[in-house]
C-alpha cells in the first residue's frame, strides 16, 4: 500500500485486527451469532454503525466475521475497505437468497459461481463492454469439496442474480430464471467486482430462505 487507508469512516481497527479470511453475513446479529457459536477467543474488533466485526479462531485457524449490511452499495464499501485497507485476502459472503430454480428447496445451499446483476456498480470501473463477475475458483472448489463431504447437505453451484431492488413489481428475477439462474440476492456481484479489482478472492455461499416460485419462506428468527 502506498497510503494508510485505516481507520476508515466505517471500520475503526488496524489491519492486525482482522484475519486474512473474513466471513461476511449481511446481518450484524448473524456476525455476532457466528462469533459466539463457532469461533473461540472471539474479540470484537469493529462496531462502527453497529456493523459488528469479530476475530477469533476456528479449528485453530484465525478467522474474522463482519456484517456487510444490505445491498451492493453497503457490501461495496466494507469489502473495498477490507481488501484495500486491511490486507484481507478472502471474503466469503454467508447470506440468504430467494430461490428461482425448481430444483432448490428451503434451506438448500447455493454456491455462487457467477453473479448476474441489474446494478450499475460496474460503471465505476469504466469497462468498455459487459463484465461478468465470478467467484474465486480456489474458494469455490474448496466450498464444493466441503459440501460433498457433509452428509445431508443439499447444494447447487451456479449463477445468482444480484438485484438492486427487494420489492420488485417487474418480476425481473423470473426472467433470469429462464437462463438457469438459481437464486436472487443483493450483494454478490459487487463483492466479486471489488475482489477482482483488488486482485483478491471472494465467494458467496447463500442459504435459501424463501422460494419465489413456491412461495415458501423461513421466519425472521430462523434467518
Amino acid at each position: 500500500m502506498t497510503e494508510k487507508l485505516y481507520p476508515t469512516p466505517h471500520i475503526n481497527a488496524t489491519p492486525d485486527d482482522f484475519a486474512k479470511t473474513v466471513l461476511m453475513p449481511g446481518d450484524p446479529l448473524r456476525a455476532k451469532f457466528i462469533a459466539e457459536n463457532f469461533l473461540t477467543n472471539a474479540k470484537l474488533v469493529n462496531n462502527v454503525r453497529s456493523i459488528q466485526g469479530y476475530t477469533g479462531y476456528y479449528d485453530g485457524v484465525r478467522v474474522s466475521v463482519m456484517a456487510s449490511g444490505m445491498g451492493m452499495p453497503s457490501i461495496g464499501i466494507y469489502s473495498y475497505e477490507l481488501f484495500n485497507g486491511y490486507d484481507v485476502e478472502n471474503i466469503i459472503r454467508v447470506g440468504t437468497a430467494g430461490a428461482i430454480h425448481e430444483d432448490l428447496k428451503i434451506r438448500d445451499i447455493v454456491i455462487a459461481m457467477g453473479a448476474c446483476t441489474d446494478s450499475n456498480y460496474v460503471g465505476q470501473f469504466e469497462i468498455p463492454g459487459k463484465y461478468a463477475p465470478i467467484a474465486s475458483y480456489e474458494l469455490l472448489n474448496k466450498a464444493v469439496e466441503e459440501a460433498k463431504s457433509r452428509e445431508g447437505v443439499r447444494y447447487k453451484v451456479g449463477n445468482v442474480y444480484s438485484h438492486d431492488v427487494f420489492y420488485d413489481p417487474s418480476g425481473s428475477a423470473m426472467q433470469f430464471a429462464k437462463m438457469g439462474v438459481l437464486a436472487v440476492e443483493m450483494e454478490a456481484a459487487a463483492l466479486y467486482m471489488n475482489a477482482a479489482y483488488a486482485k483478491k478472492r471472494a465467494l458467496a455461499i447463500c442459504t435459501v430462505s424463501d422460494h419465489i416460485i413456491t412461495g415458501e419462506e423461513t421466519r425472521a428468527e430462523e434467518r
